[in-house]
């Protein structure tokens, strides 16, 4: 039966590039490691061998030239043109460790198995989401609203150490003050060592010689905090506001973030479009041909607008700067009006005549 090629085998093609071809093997070993939960001990072997050629450039070269004709393992041609069946695993492993590929094993294994050979990173705390209902108002002109949290919050008696006020620091005994624990572990491939966070001190290295009495070492309390949120003027409804570290605090860590969504309640008689506020305007036939002046809420207060001669129904009139700010300065969005004439359903006898002598004048 003929051996499978290598890149079809990684799911790549011909051309791939070296990162192209450490991703493909990422992804596959992560996938098919035997210690897994979908592992497959002979796929996992010929992806490794697939990779411990197409990951090393003169390898790859005679692969390209030669195909399966070629050893792989470097000790000439084999008979039958079996190729590269001579792959063995502790030899794979040596050489990825040694950075024979560019590549370092652990960076795989690590993810599996809790931990990696890199260094570690900083922890960070969970985020939390909240949402706030907003009067119309507070939405166009900002506010600050304040909300009481029950979160996990940095001990503010040992500020976080949890060791009590007043004594030292000690070397973590588990893991020698490194911050690290390095672990071995056998799988049917070899035996694999990972490097993980010291558990017990954090990462930090340090413990408290005496613990904080009122955290009990742990650096984080859980309780009420009052959080004031600066609402913007001019935010809109389903927007968010973060607020950085505002969020559940973790012991020798970054406090998560604080995520607030804005819920803009309507207005009985005024509409937002960006910074533009519109409301309606009804008028009477009368003082929409010879004009007069009207009275309007705003979110400032009662304007007086004028209706000049003329007006259409469906017009607009603008009331200028009485609308969301804009974020520039004081600079903000205009007020408009619609205009609706009214047109009477009834009329008195009295008005019908005006009316006809009116139509006769050919108004």
């Amino acid at each position: 039966m003929a051996k499978q090629d290598y890149y079809t085998i990684l799911g790549i093609e011909k051309g791939a590039s070296k990162d192209e071809v450490k991703k493909a093997f990422r992804k596959l070993a992560a996938k098919y490691h035997p210690d897994k939960q979908t592992g497959d001990e002979e796929k996992f072997k010929e992806i490794s061998e697939a990779y411990s050629v197409l990951g090393d450039e003169k390898k790859k070269a005679e692969y390209d030239a030669y195909g399966h004709a070629f050893n792989g393992a470097g000790g000439g041609q084999q008979q039958g043109g079996a190729g590269f069946g001579g792959f063995n695993w502790g030899d794979f492993q040596q050489q990825a460790g040694a950075g024979g590929f560019d590549f370092n094993i652990n960076d795989i294994f690590g993810d599996m198995f809790g931990g990696g050979g890199g260094g570690s990173r900083q922890q960070r705390g969970r985020d939390i989401s909240i949402d706030i209902e907003l009067a119309f108002a507070d939405a166009v002109f900002g506010t600050t609203r304040k909300v009481l949290l029950t979160k996990n919050n940095t001990c503010t008696h040992c500020e976080g150490s949890g060791a009590k006020k007043g004594t030292e620091m000690i070397t973590c005994t588990t893991c020698n003050g490194n911050g690290k624990v390095r672990e071995e572990r056998r799988s049917i491939m070899g035996t694999f060592q990972t490097i993980r966070e010291c558990s017990i001190c954090n990462g930090t290295g340090k413990i408290p010689k005496e613990k904080c009495e009122y955290c009990h070492g742990a650096g984080v309390l859980r309780n009420e905090e009052e959080i004031a949120i600066a609402i913007p003027a001019g935010i809109q409804n389903g927007e968010m506001i973060r607020m950085t570290a505002r969020g559940e605090a973790i012991a020798h860590g970054t406090p998560g973030d604080l995520y607030i969504k804005i819920h803009v309640k309507a207005h009985a008689s005024i509409v937002r479009e960006g910074t533009t506020l519109t409301s309606q305007l009804h008028i009477k036939l009368t003082d929409a041909l010879i004009g007069n002046t009207y009275t309007i809420a705003t979110l400032d207060g009662a304007v007086e607008i004028k209706i000049p001669e003329g007006v259409k129904h469906g017009e607009l009139l603008r009331i200028k700067s009485r609308g969301v700010p804009t974020g520039q300065g004081n600079n903000r969005g205009d007020f408009m009006v619609k205009i609706h004439i009214d047109i009477p359903q009834k009329l008195s006898r009295k008005a019908r005549k005006l009316i006809e002598e009116l139509k006769e004048e050919g108004i």
